[in-house]
């Protein structure tokens, strides 16, 4: 399984990104698909995910209202709309996979997925 995001760039502050992931080499549909980011120096934390055949998608308190997900299956591809971007969105982000079923309270711990991308570099700066 091979996840690859791409989009991230440098970005003015208010300004809009839109990170895509693309999913292959699976047999099977992924259960869960979540967009992750590391900040330098701070821990890796769950921005939103979404779940096969789940209406709702959980975000992150600090991108609420900001960030929009969404999942293309036709193209094995999910999306990730930021929006109002702010300095401290700066950082790596990641999208990751999940086979197997996972409760929405888990759905963005990290510790929860198996396989990652390589990671994209969102910066927010004037």
């Amino acid at each position: 399984v091979q996840l690859q995001a791409s989009g991230g760039g440098l970005v003015q502050p208010g300004g809009s990104l839109r990170l895509s992931c693309i999913v292959s080499g699976y047999t099977s549909t992924p259960y869960a698909l979540g967009w992750f980011r590391q900040a330098p120096g701070k821990e890796r934390e769950g921005v939103s995910c979404i779940r096969s055949g789940s209406n709702g998608s959980p975000y992150a308190d600090s991108v609420k209202g900001r960030f929009t997900i969404s999942r293309d299956k036709a193209k094995n591809t999910m999306y990730l709309q930021m929006n109002s971007l702010k300095p401290e969105d700066t950082a790596v982000y990641y999208c990751a996979a999940r086979f197997t079923r996972i409760v929405l309270s888990a759905c963005l711990d990290p510790a929860q997925y198996t396989y990652w991308g390589q990671g994209t570099l969102v910066t927010v700066s004037s």
